[in-house]
């Protein structure tokens, strides 16, 4: 037994602090942890508590200050970290900050969907088309600023995905089935746009590129699509979320970028002689009618990313002195606020330069169809460009949901992390699964409403669930009977716009069958 004096025990502290082992991920990075400080600075309430200061201590005095940091852990001064989360790609790094969530947001929330708004108008008209994308607008900022509160809305847990929070608010089984299919879905779903909506336009800027008098022979649309799909899969060999920030800001910045071009150009060219505002109608009152819901489905799905919203969050570092939902929402508003500048004003000036004369494929095959021969080969194809590096930077950052999920099914039966070799299979199985479905499945539109009904409550529904099952409002108060309300809502939007975005497929699908020149 140390005879020595008890003052001498309590100045051990100040020797320099032993970090305790760290977990080596998948991708060589340490498990995350927040940046090395002198000891002074970097002392926390439990920074004592370590095996060098508890070795010459008794046991009586051992399990008491063994019991302090458990109550601390209960009471949320340090966070329960699942030892699993420093082998999965969206939890492998925690050293995001508020410019990174601003470059995720920002690359997830636009993007080609702002596109093809302009065709919802042309079902819409001005006045329902501006009131509904308004609408949608701050109903989801709203519930973006759920998510974020949301985060770690229970003391010393942080719900690192959609999925967990789910689970919290609706219980383990009910919400993996709530939350499971529409994430995945929603992942799935838009990476099949992507190859879609990129190898359409890498196969018309190479048309503009080549010109009239090109003699070479073109690739067919379906190998163009297999063209973007392999980029797709190099890129997403990044290792985790962290790691496809620079990628994210490349999105970002090319999204504003040809947003702002494809609205400008078309507003500064003469518009159609047969232009007209007035909304699109069908033969039938029933045809209209799933018109006008797909049309809606079609603003739902612009404002796609809220199933990324946690992930995002979950990887910034978190303290009870400085949580991570400060940094995450100071992102998000400036992401937001850009991507206002975006969607409203291609939406209105793509309405106003082509009336209902849209094509569905949304404002790229219009200026292609109108101004092939109005604007510089030049601009046009910069444009066309900026739209594929876009493309290629939101299949990373929808596909990450979904690598986590097949990693996170390897690792709990193996418990260990996926090797090099088995990350990549899993990564090249997922890019050619889209490609195969976006092949079978090549209707743009309506894949787009069909989306934003199917998913639609993980924006707009479930976050008003959550927060009342988790928050708990008093019964019967003003929040409780709000968010309440704006759920089922949400919940009848969805099965409204689902129903519209089917009839739009089918619709489309006997079109091509019966009328196709062939």
């Amino acid at each position: 037994m140390d005879e020595r004096p008890e003052t001498e025990l309590i100045s051990i502290p100040a020797t320099p602090r032993v970090s305790t082992p760290e977990i080596l991920t998948p991708s060589g990075q340490r498990s995350p942890r927040p940046a090395t400080k002198p000891s002074s600075a970097a002392w926390t309430p439990t920074s004592f508590i370590s095996p060098r200061f508890l070795s010459p201590i008794g046991t009586p005095m051992k399990r008491v200050l063994v019991n302090m940091k458990g109550y601390l852990e209960e009471m949320g001064h340090l966070t329960k970290l699942n030892p699993q989360d420093a082998w999965l790609p969206i939890t492998e790094s925690r050293n995001g900050n508020a410019h990174y969530a601003a470059f995720h947001n920002l690359n997830a929330g636009v993007g080609f969907q702002a596109l093809v708004l302009p065709v919802a108008f042309a079902f819409l008209g001005w006045s329902w088309g501006i009131l509904s994308l308004t609408v949608a607008y701050c109903w989801q900022l709203y519930t973006l600023w759920i998510l974020v509160q949301l985060h770690e809305a229970v003391p010393g847990k942080r719900y690192n995905r959609y999925v967990e929070l789910a689970q919290a608010a609706f219980g383990e089984r009910l919400g993996v089935w709530l939350a499971l299919f529409p994430t995945v879905y929603l992942s799935a779903g838009t990476a099949t746009a992507l190859i879609l909506i990129g190898g359409e336009t890498m196969k018309l800027f190479f048309q503009i590129v080549c010109g009239p008098l090109c003699t070479s022979n073109p690739l067919t649309t379906v190998e163009w699509y297999l063209v973007f799909t392999c980029l797709c899969v190099v890129l997403s060999q990044l290792p985790n979320l962290n790691s496809i920030a620079g990628l994210s800001l490349i999105g970002a910045v090319t999204a504003i970028t040809y947003s702002t071009m494809v609205w400008v150009l078309s507003v500064t060219q003469p518009r159609p002689a047969t232009i007209s505002y007035e909304p699109l109608s069908m033969p039938s009152v029933s045809g209209s009618l799933f018109s006008v819901l797909n049309a809606l489905g079609i603003v739902a799905f612009a404002f796609r990313g809220h199933n990324l919203v946690l992930e995002i969050q979950s990887t910034m570092p978190s303290t009870f002195k400085h949580p991570a939902h400060v940094p995450m929402w100071r992102g998000a508003k400036v992401a937001y606020f850009f991507i206002a500048l975006c969607i409203f004003p291609i939406s209105i000036g793509g309405f106003w330069a082509y009336g209902n004369l849209m094509p569905s494929g949304g404002m790229l095959a219009a200026l292609y169809a109108f101004h092939i021969n109005d604007i510089p080969r030049g601009l046009l194809a910069t444009a066309f460009l900026l739209v594929v590096f876009n493309c290629l930077s939101s299949f990373q950052i929808y596909s990450m949901p979904a690598f986590d999920s097949f990693e996170a099914g390897y690792t709990s039966r193996t418990n260990k992390p996926c090797s090099v070799w088995v990350r990549s299979g899993f990564r090249v199985f997922f890019g050619f699964v889209s490609f195969f479905i976006g092949v079978a499945l090549p209707f743009l539109s309506s894949l787009a409403g069909l989306l934003g009904g199917l998913t639609l409550p993980v924006t707009f529904a479930y976050p008003c669930f959550m927060w009342v099952l988790i928050k708990k409002p008093a019964k019967g108060s003003f929040s409780w009977y709000f968010h309440w309300g704006l759920g089922w809502l949400g919940v009848a939007f969805s099965l409204a716009f689902s129903i519209g975005g089917i009839s739009s497929m089918v619709t489309q699908g006997l079109e091509l069958k019966f009328f196709s020149p062939n």
